[in-house]
Parts: C-alpha cells; structure tokens; sequence
C-alpha cells in the first residue's frame, strides 16, 4: 500500500490523539529512550513534517532546502502539539497536490510515497517516544505502521506491524532479537 496525504492525516491524528490528554504533565521528562525531553521531541516532530513539506513542494534534487522550523521555547506542550499538526497538514497537503512521478532529494530520489512513508513513521514514532516519557500506555495503529514498514524497511520481519516498526527503529526487543543499536530507513527510491 503506497502512503500519500490521508495516511499522514491519520498518523497526525493518532498522534494528537494520544498526546493531547496529557499536555499538563510535565514535558521536560526525556522521551522514551530519547535524549529529548517530551517538549523537544514533539518540536522535532514538527520540523520534520515542515521539512518533508517542503522537499516535496520545492523539489530539490541535491539536498534539504536551507530552511528550519523554530518553535518558541515559550510554547506549551498543546501549542507544540498544534504546530506538529499543522506541520502535518502542510505535509498531507503537500502530497495531496504532488504529482506521483515527482522526485525531491532524502537522501537520494524520493517519491511522494516515501516522504508520506517517512511523515508516518515520524508521528506514530514520537507519538510513541512522548507518550513513554510521560508514562502514558500507547499502541501504535498497526495498519499505519504498515504502511511505514513497507515503504521503509522492505527488510523487516514478520509480525505485529507495530512491533517490528518499533524493533526496527531501536526502541524495542522483538521477537528474542535484542533492542537494535543503529538503524536506517530507506525512503529513498533505488
């Protein structure tokens, strides 16, 4: 199944969904197994979905194009929270207007489906990283973190979607497999 704009909705919105409830914790905690606190964490999240916006928008072949995100340090957990969703929208409409043979640089060529794979990934990722930093128990939509799976690591075993996305991103023991120490995902197209 090829990611595209509603499945970087969806993951947008499993992410607020799980986040939301709790933004009067105390987000300066790390993330998971972060280094980042819960408040930075969901900032990166919001410059990823922002850059992957514009790679796709502007269509750069040799690399990121020279702009960041800067989210004021006087933000509030929610205010964070609502520019990752808007940095989401961005993203969602961006893949919504872009035309499937487009091609902008992630570290090579990459398709509109794997700047959508990899906006996925990014949301249910941190979502996921947030919510163990602030104690909360979520589970990642398993059918979203297929899609991310598919495009991102063609390698990974079988099993719960969620799980292995998890195991392959380095924040889990899968399956008597020891939690992994480095990883990459391939968005890039060969």
């Amino acid at each position: 199944m090829q990611a595209g704009g509603a499945h970087v909705r969806a993951a947008t919105d499993a992410m607020l969904g799980a986040l939301r409830p709790h933004t009067g914790r105390d987000w300066t905690v790390p993330a998971g197994t972060l280094q980042w606190s819960c408040w930075a964490t969901a900032a990166h999240l919001a410059h990823d979905l922002l850059a992957y916006a514009g790679q796709v928008a502007g269509r750069p072949s040799g690399g990121y194009l020279p702009f960041d995100l800067t989210v004021s340090p006087a933000a509030t957990p929610a205010e964070v929270l609502a520019v990752a969703a808007a940095c989401g929208g961005l993203l969602a409409t961006a893949l919504d207007a872009a035309d499937p043979g487009l091609r902008a640089w992630h570290f090579g060529s990459c398709d509109p489906a794997g700047f959508a794979a990899m906006g996925v990934a990014e949301a249910l990722l941190h979502a996921h990283d947030v919510a163990r930093g602030l104690g909360v128990t979520w589970q990642l939509p398993d059918r979203l973190a297929a899609v991310a799976l598919d495009r991102l690591f063609p390698e990974a075993p079988p099993g719960p979607p969620a799980q292995v996305l998890l195991w392959m991103t380095g924040r889990t023991e899968f399956d008597g497999r020891p939690r992994r120490t480095s990883w990459t995902w391939q968005a890039a197209l060969p």
